[in-house]
Formats: structure tokens, C-alpha cells, sequence
């Protein structure tokens, strides 16, 4: 059909509410894996990141261990929204299979590094991949998934990001130590560990349909409804529409992309209390994570005279509770809400941020209560990292979800994440207690911020189908 035809569907309705089946199993493994890859990238950098300060290996400054964090920040950012809005525009599955790619040819890259600059690069390149896979299949995941439980799927797949991270630490323990493997080639060899799992990716991302809800309104509804149909039948429910009502309908004026104009206008006016929600718990949460994560090997190094090599058992623990967080808190947000969730988990985590960074400038902890504290306080912050995507992918239409999923991705990456690690690499470099203190509570405060706006401005997702939350922007007539 072309664009520019009206077309009433009952797609949206017919998806959201398929029974839980293996098919959605095989899109959360499948789809999923973005956040176990970004895990175990982000482990590996903070585990290897010490390693790496050897005279045997590359012989980094603190602040170059730092530095190179914010490059793959910097090409996670410019990743997000070049892929961001080629997935919008071009479709969620042709993108999702890109973005894997280049994370493993960035990743294969990295274990091939020479020096600072080429290390940095290539972790730019393997940041620009995952970037890209943020943006291309939050948007996928989303519009798949039933509404009744978007909200626990969609904390699950995100807290899948410790399993990689719980990999790395694990793979780091076995390959980092020196009685095992020689240091100047046991950091390039797990770098290697990724780019295998990203293999594995491309080969189970075969299956997984193109989003019906993306093909409707991209002039294509013949191919929307073959795919939900098929989807049917293979679950066992009646296909077709003929027992929904109505009302339950979506009407659809067709289109092949959508204009500047409105992109502007949707996020920047009509939206804009979305949009100052979704920048503030994205930025808040990015700081949080990345202050700590990526700089977590120095400060057991630097502080609690942690030897290089034993650095990423200590994330083992925490890794796992990080994994059991969204878990088991995740349901909660689909029974009693998203708005009072958020606001709990935000708030308890800046809370317990700050009281460990008290008890760690007073000198009560050694690396193995740091530890557990880290494990209390990452069990709630996952949830809360994790229902800042959920938020942004769930609030804006349809038609640029993808995109927007990618700005509000890149801002809180670039002003939390990027200047994160940079600022923490220099405070843990002064040797100063009070100094990372400070820092410390930074992370906190922006976090209690954050479930401030979340309580103000906070949207009711919770059980609503995408289309009723974000009218989509063809929707209008």
C-alpha cells in the first residue's frame, strides 16, 4: 500500500494479548543478549582496566584507564543515534543485526590493541555497536511483548546485564590471573570472549520477526499480519480479529519515515515534561553506574591494596545480586505501578550510596564489606538503571521510539556516563578518601533527584497497551 492510506488494525490489540509462549522466550534470549554483551564489555573494561596500568601489558595512567572508559561511552553515544534513527526509519530487525556486528568486529579489534590510541578507538567502535543495539531493541523488545507484562520482561532483559557482567568477572578470575595465563595475553584474550558470544547472537537473531507494529506503519500491513498470524497459530489462539471489538482498533495513516519536524516537535513541545523525565532518571542512573563500574577495580587496587589480578572476583557477588534485583523486584512494577517503583527504587539507592560512602571515608570497610555493601546497593539500582529504558521506550509514539530511546540513551550516557568515569579516574588518582566521597555523593544526590521528577512528572505504564500511553503520531488525523 502506499503511504499516505488509512488503514484500521487490530495488531497492537492481537499482540498484547497473546499468552506467554516459547516464542517470546526465544525473543528475550534472542533480543536480550544486547544487555549480557553490554555486561560483560563493560566488566571486562573495569576488571582489565587494572591489568592494564602493568608495565607488561599496556602501562595506562589511572587517568587513561579512566579515558578509555569515556571513548566507549563516546562511541556508545554517536552509535545510539546514527542507528537510532536508521532503526526508526529503516526497521528494527534489519538494525539490530548491524549493531551486532560492529560491536563484534569493535570487540575483536580491541583484543588486537598496541597502545592507548588504538585501545580507545576500538573500544569506540565496540561502544558505537552497542549504542545501536540500545536503541534498536529496546524498540523491538517492547512492541513484542504483551502489555500486561512489558514492565517485569523488560527489567529482566535489561538485569540480563549482570549474567554478562557475572561472566566477565568469572572468565576474569580464570584468564586474568597470572598463574594461569601471561599477562600481556590474558586481557586480549577476553576481549575475545565477546566477540565469540556476538557470534552466537547473529545466529539466534534469525528468527525473530520484524516488529508488526514498525511494518504497519511503514506501508506494509500484509507482512504485519502474516507475521501475528503465524504467531497465532503456532501458540494455538483463533486467528485474526474477529473477537476483539471495535474499539480496540488502531487506525493508521501510512508512511515511509517521518519528518524532522515532527521528531522536533513530539519531543521537544508536545512531549516535553516526557522528555525532561526520561533525560533526568537517564543521566541520574548513568552516573551512578558507570562512576563505580568502571572504575570499581581501581578503587579495591588503590584503597584496599587489591592485587590486579583478583580484582573481578570481588564483582562476582555483586554482579548476581544485580542479576536477582530486577528479578524479583521487576513484577512489582506492572502490580503496584511504575510511578511508585520508580520513585522507591531511585530513592533507596541514592540512599544507601551515600551511607557507604560515610562508612568508607570513616575507614570502616575493607574489600570484602565494600563488596557486600556494593551488592545491597545494586540490588534496588538495577531496577531502578533498568526501569529508566523501560520508561523512555514505553512514552513516546511509535514512530520514534527508536530515536528517542537513542537521544535520551546518548544525553544521560555522554553528561553522566562519559564525564562519570573521567571525573572518578582523577579522584581515585588523588588517593583521597574524602575525595571519592564527594564523588560519592554526587551519585547519591542525583539519584533522590531523580525520584523527585519520577513522583512529579512519572507516567502510570504500567498494563496500557504503546498506543495508549503514546498516541502514534500517524494515528492523527
Amino acid at each position: 500500500m502506499n503511504a499516505g492510506t488509512w488503514i484500521q488494525t487490530h495488531i497492537p490489540a492481537r499482540l498484547d494479548r497473546l499468552p506467554w509462549h516459547r516464542w517470546h522466550w526465544l525473543i528475550v534470549a534472542a533480543l536480550g543478549a544486547t544487555w549480557i554483551l553490554d555486561g560483560l564489555e563493560v566488566t571486562l573494561a573495569g576488571a582489565v582496566g587494572g591489568m592494564l596500568t602493568r608495565h607488561d601489558t599496556l602501562a595506562f595512567t589511572d587517568a587513561q584507564v579512566g579515558a578509555t572508559a569515556t571513548f566507549y561511552l563516546i562511541g556508545a553515544v554517536i552509535g545510539a543515534l546514527l542507528f537510532g534513527y536508521a532503526t526508526d526509519r529503516f526497521g528494527r530487525k534489519r538494525l539490530f543485526f548491524v549493531t551486532v556486528t560492529v560491536y563484534l568486529v569493535g570487540t575483536a579489534l580491541t583484543a588486537l590493541s598496541w597502545n592507548f590510541a588504538s585501545y580507545a578507538i576500538f573500544r569506540a567502535i565496540t561502544g558505537a555497536g552497542i549504542g545501536g543495539e540500545y536503541a534498536a531493541v529496546n524498540s523491538a523488545i517492547d512492541e513484542l511483548i504483551p502489555a500486561r507484562v512489558r514492565g517485569r520482561v523488560d527489567l529482566t532483559i535489561n538485569g540480563s546485564y549482570w549474567v554478562g557482567a557475572a561472566t566477565a568477572s568469572a572468565a576474569g578470575v580464570l584468564v586474568l590471573n597470572p598463574a594461569h595465563v601471561a599477562p600481556w595475553l590474558g586481557w586480549r584474550l577476553v576481549f575475545l570472549i565477546g566477540a565469540t558470544l556476538g557470534l552466537i547472537v547473529i545466529f539466534f537473531r534469525r528468527w525473530i520477526p520484524e516488529s508488526p507494529r514498525w511494518l504497519m506503519i511503514h506501508g506494509r500491513p500484509e507482512a504485519a499480519e502474516q507475521i501475528v498470524a503465524e504467531v497465532e497459530t503456532m501458540i494455538g489462539i483463533g486467528s485474526g480479529a474477529t473477537e476483539l471489538v471495535d474499539a480496540e482498533a488502531t487506525h493508521i495513516c501510512m508512511r515511509s519515515h517521518t519528518p524532522w519536524s515532527q521528531i522536533w516537535n513530539a519531543i521537544a513541545h508536545e512531549h516535553r515534561r516526557r522528555s525532561v523525565l526520561a533525560f533526568v532518571l537517564m543521566i541520574s542512573q548513568a552516573f551512578f553506574y558507570n562512576a563505580i563500574f568502571f572504575t570499581y577495580a581501581l578503587v579495591l587496587m588503590r584503597f584496599y591494596g587489591v592485587p590486579p589480578e583478583r580484582a573481578s572476583s570481588y564483582l562476582l557477588p555483586f554482579a548476581i545480586g544485580n542479576v536477582l534485583g530486577p528479578l524479583l523486584i521487576g513484577r512489582l512494577f506492572d502490580t503496584i505501578g511504575r510511578k511508585p517503583m520508580i520513585v522507591a527504587t531511585y530513592a533507596i539507592s541514592g540512599i544507601l550510596l551515600a551511607l557507604t560512602g560515610a562508612l568508607f571515608r570513616a575507614g570502616l570497610l575493607n574489600a570484602q564489606t565494600q563488596t557486600i555493601a556494593w551488592t545491597a546497593i545494586f540490588f534496588v539500582a538495577s531496577a531502578a538503571a533498568s526501569s529508566a529504558y523501560l520508561t523512555v521506550s514505553e512514552i513516546f509514539p511509535l514512530e520514534i521510539r527508536a530515536l528517542a530511546i537513542a537521544i535520551f540513551y546518548s544525553i544521560g550516557t555522554f553528561a553522566g556516563g562519559v564525564f562519570a568515569p573521567l571525573l572518578f579516574g582523577v579522584l581515585i588518582g588523588t588517593g583521597s578518601a574524602n575525595a571519592l566521597f564527594i564523588g560519592y555523593l554526587v551519585g547519591a544526590s542525583l539519584m533522590i533527584i531523580a525520584a523527585g521528577f519520577e513522583a512529579w512528572i512519572g507516567v502510570a505504564a504500567e498494563r496500557r497497551p504503546l498506543e495508549e500511553i503514546a498516541v502514534p503520531l500517524s494515528s492523527r488525523r
